[in-house]
């Protein structure tokens, strides 16, 4: 298995992030944190303060200028496309705009899927991000590796209709409209995405699906991830991450394989220890606490310790696959001294 998972992976620039794909044992794991490009950041500020968000995203040399920023500053190993989730709502006609967060002037209604959809242009209307991952792989090092990202359906679903809470099992599969907008309209439209950023350089897509945990744990599981698995990671052969804060998610055996992913972020640091030890194929991305990382340094101190000393109790072996990562993402008002921090103390800890 893990041969064939080597070969359908391609070419990986950075040799600890290719070794935590095929779960390798290593003594030094790779270090990247979704949000590493953001608000705490000053080399994010300082670009905010001539350009807007958008603009950022939709001109892709500002785009890899932002993702390059953190790989410069503090020695990530990989670098991610420097996007946002929400663009293909933008292109099923939804008016979006960020001030700072995403405002939406209406939310998707059935009139929006009247219309016929066509999957070739609404994916042409993204090409900003094809164009933005080529730039940023002309200015990243060799040995860095350059990742691309998706929304989850169910959280582009939730964004664009407006759902904030979560929803019972029952109410998905008797709404025709839910039902035609996940399955027939997003899920199309991702998987052509997808496949585009591979095409543009992405050596692995990640699918950042947060809302997800709106959803009841057993439609979750037995119907919604296992309509994930067979209309889109199973598509691209261990190519596809996938992070959802459904914790139900941490329920299932051999996750990676079982849904052909190159691995999953693990959203429960309460839980992590035992993630890592039960993985055996692909990676398991995490797990210190985002909210902890934002700490003064002293009480982050305290708690990075802590997580610390779990993971140094595991042989190299057991902590195979480990990427090195966060909860979530870095949150604004994260001191950068913490993340500097973080990254050599974890580097010289685990190192031979």
């Amino acid at each position: 298995m893990q041969q064939e998972m080597q070969r359908s992976l391609g070419l990986i620039n950075n040799k600890k992030f290719e070794n935590a794909l095929n779960c390798i044992p290593q003594e030094t794991p790779p270090i990247w944190l979704m949000r590493q490009a953001g608000r705490y950041h000053s080399h994010y500020q300082n670009l905010k303060k001539e350009h807007t968000f958008e603009e950022l995203c939709k001109t892709p040399t500002l785009a890899a200028e932002t993702a390059l920023g953190p790989i410069r500053d503090f020695d990530f190993d990989v670098a991610i496309l420097f996007s946002d989730i929400l663009f293909p709502l933008q292109s099923l006609g939804l008016d979006l705009e960020y001030n700072p967060g995403p405002i939406f002037k209406e939310y998707l209604q059935p009139k929006h899927l009247n219309k016929k959809i066509d999957i070739d242009s609404i994916v042409d209307t993204l090409k900003f991000q094809s164009e933005a991952l080529k730039e940023t792989r002309k200015l990243l090092p060799d040995e860095k590796s350059l990742v691309g990202f998706v929304g989850g359906p169910w959280t582009l679903l939730s964004f664009g209709t407006g759902i904030k809470q979560e929803i019972e099992v029952k109410d998905i599969p008797h709404n025709k409209f839910y039902e035609e907008l996940l399955y027939e309209v997003l899920i199309p439209v991702l998987h052509a995405n997808i496949k585009m950023q591979f095409d543009s350089g992405a050596e692995i897509v990640y699918m950042f699906d947060t809302n997800a945990k709106q959803l009841d744990e057993t439609y979750f599981l037995n119907t919604y991830v296992n309509k994930l698995h067979n209309e889109l990671f199973k598509s691209f052969g261990n190519k596809i991450g996938y992070f959802s804060k459904n914790l139900s998610l941490n329920n299932l055996t051999n996750i990676n394989e079982k849904l052909s992913l190159a691995g999953y972020v693990h959203a429960s640091p309460s839980t992590f220890i035992t993630g890592i030890q039960n993985n055996n194929m692909g990676f398991i991305q995490g797990c210190f606490s985002s909210e902890s990382l934002r700490k003064p340094f002293n009480d982050f101190t305290e708690d990075f310790e802590h997580y610390k000393s779990q993971l140094i109790n595991l042989t190299v072996e057991e902590r195979a696959g480990w990427i090195c990562s966060l909860d979530h993402g870095v949150l604004p008002k994260t001191p950068e001294s913490n993340v500097k921090y973080f990254i050599n103390n974890i580097r010289s800890t685990f190192s031979k």
